[in-house]
This record gives structure tokens, C-alpha cells and sequence, in this order.
């Protein structure tokens, strides 16, 4: 597959958290539709209201399935508006589905859902989970731990909070100043809440030294993290720059050295992406606006497969180029 493809041209479906369940691909994206809200960099414009979950068998000529929705805001007990990018884990027979919402105040908390199927439908939890904020909920199984991986700064909340505590008003840095940084935590036994305080996800450069909010890589959100030779590989979006990086270290909760360049920008501002091992070979799966003519609110999910060098390194891929 040296061409990227459209998964799901019917309807308008993005950021999408792949995982290879029961010997297929599922895929989690969020659902994005025409609702009317002018573009704003809060992001009000991403007005979703819920999700459908997609399988496949076989992503070079294989059809692919849409389940239906399976979670939708008015499911949710606490739900206030916005159900943006969510992700799945699998446990003991059960699926896990965590995604982000804004409560009736208006604050992102990120919530669970259960189900006894990969495809389900979800059920929710009445609460959130107890501690969360912000965004883009990233699920990573390592030697029988579920780690989160979160956060997204601007509409995402994230300048909002230090040290996971609520600041009296958002600051963000300096352009000379650290970047904010994703996210990490450890879940609970059952799946259902935080086990520990979340960590910072340090992303170094070269010499060591923590990227500052001023440099094009750094984290902006849309965390993801696999394993490739065992190495952990974190990779992310780097918002307002439009660029999909990643970096690498030796264990889930890093430090992280930045490493480069995923995918450059595509149309539409934003980027969002998952990597995943399928019989043998590695996808990225990411969105654009081509379809919708550019529309970023209404982006369509799309695979292409990526490769390693020798050494480890992702080779880059041009985003607009492949659209030709």
C-alpha cells in the first residue's frame, strides 16, 4: 500500500484509534458532522455527538464494516456537549471505551464505557473518571498494564491545569519557555479509574533538554504510543503546526528523545493518527478535509502503510503528496 486510501467515503469519520481485536482491525474514530457553529480556536466547531466503530479483515481490498453507533451524547448521564477522539481497551473479555466530553460546566473530563464486544454498544459509567481532564484518551497495554495517555492543549483544556490540578486561570508559555506536555497514567485493576497521579511526558531534544512551546514538534495533542523493536514509540500531533512527530524511549512513561518527522500537513488544520501492526506490516491512520473541500469540522479517515529504517527510524510521509 504505497498510496493512501479512504476507509469510510459514505460519512464524515476522524481521528481514528485502530487496535487489532479478535484477529481484526477495529477502528474508533470520532464522528464529525455539520452543525452550524462557527470555527473558533476553541474548537466548538468539532461538534460530534457520537461514534460509530468500523472493522476490517483485509486493508488492502477488503470491505469494511460499520457497526452503527455505539455511544452517543445522550447516553451519557453527565454529558454536557462535544464527544471528540476517544480509544478502546481490551481486558479480561471486556472493552473499554474512553472517551472525552464536556460535562455540564462546560470542562472536558474523559469517561468509560463497557462493553462485552469490540464493536459494542457501549454502556457508560455514571461519572467520569475521578481526576481526568482534557483530551484525546490514547490506550497502550504493556506486560499486563493499561496506560493513558492524554491531554491537548487549546479547545483541549490542557493550559488550563498544572501538577493535575485546576490553575485559577490558563497559562501558556513563552515561546523560550518548556512546552506543556501530554499525559500518562497507569489505570486501575478494573479498568474504570486512574490508578496513580498522571505523569508529564517529558519529549527531549538531542542534548536532553525539554522542547519549548516555540519549536514546530512540540506536543500539541492526539498522544499514541506503540512498540517497535522494543522500543516505545510516542508519537503525537503538534496542532498549529500541523505536523505528526514522534519520539523514543525505553518505557511507558518516558522520557521521550525526539526522533522526527511522521506526516507533514495534510489538508485541513487539524492532524490525528494512530500506528498499528497488521499481519505483518505498520499503518498509520490519520484524516484530511480533501472530500469535504477542505472543511476542516468534516474530515474522512484514511490508512497508509509506513516503514522503518534500519536503525529504527520512521520514514516521513508527505501529506499532501499522497493525495496525488
Amino acid at each position: 500500500m504505497n498510496k493512501a486510501k479512504y476507509l469510510f467515503p459514505k460519512d464524515y469519520m476522524a481521528d481514528p484509534s485502530v487496535h487489532v481485536f479478535e484477529g481484526k482491525l477495529y477502528i474508533y474514530p470520532s464522528h464529525d458532522r455539520e452543525s452550524g457553529i462557527e470555527e473558533n480556536d476553541n474548537g466548538d466547531h468539532f461538534d460530534m455527538n457520537d461514534y460509530h466503530v468500523f472493522s476490517l479483515d483485509n486493508l488492502e481490498n477488503g470491505d469494511i464494516t460499520d457497526h452503527g453507533v455505539v455511544l452517543s451524547v445522550e447516553d451519557i448521564p453527565w454529558s454536557g456537549r462535544q464527544l471528540w477522539d476517544c480509544d478502546v481497551a481490551h481486558k479480561d473479555g471486556k472493552y473499554y471505551m474512553y472517551f472525552p466530553l464536556k460535562d455540564k460546566n462546560d470542562i472536558f473530563r474523559i469517561g468509560v464505557a463497557v462493553s462485552d464486544k469490540p464493536y459494542g454498544p457501549f454502556v457508560p459509567e455514571k461519572h467520569p473518571m475521578m481526576g481526568s481532564y482534557s483530551i484525546d484518551p490514547c490506550l497502550f497495554e504493556d506486560n499486563g498494564k493499561h496506560y493513558m495517555y492524554f491531554g491537548g492543549i487549546w479547545g483541549g483544556q490542557l493550559q488550563r491545569y498544572r501538577n493535575n490540578k485546576a490553575l485559577e486561570s490558563a497559562v501558556i508559555p513563552n515561546n523560550d519557555e518548556p512546552a506543556i506536555p501530554s499525559k500518562v497514567v497507569m489505570l486501575s485493576d478494573d479498568m474504570l479509574e486512574f490508578g496513580e497521579e498522571p505523569k508529564d511526558v517529558l519529549i527531549l531534544d538531542e542534548n536532553g533538554n525539554p522542547l519549548l512551546h516555540g519549536d514546530k514538534h512540540r506536543f500539541f495533542e492526539a498522544s499514541w504510543m506503540h512498540k517497535y523493536n522494543d522500543k516505545y514509540y510516542f508519537s503525537y500531533s503538534t496542532g498549529d503546526t500541523h505536523l505528526i512527530c514522534y519520539a523514543t524511549g525505553d518505557n511507558p512513561y518516558g522520557p521521550f528523545t525526539f526522533q522526527g518527522e511522521i506526516l507533514t500537513p495534510v489538508v485541513g488544520w487539524t492532524t490525528h493518527h494512530s500506528i498499528v501492526e497488521f499481519e505483518g506490516k505498520w499503518y498509520l491512520f490519520f484524516h484530511d478535509s480533501v472530500p469535504s473541500g477542505g472543511r476542516t469540522w468534516l474530515r474522512s479517515m484514511k490508512v497508509i502503510e509506513i516503514e522503518y529504517d534500519n536503525d529504527g527510524k520512521i520514514k516521513t510521509i508527505e501529506g499532501l503528496e499522497e493525495n496525488q
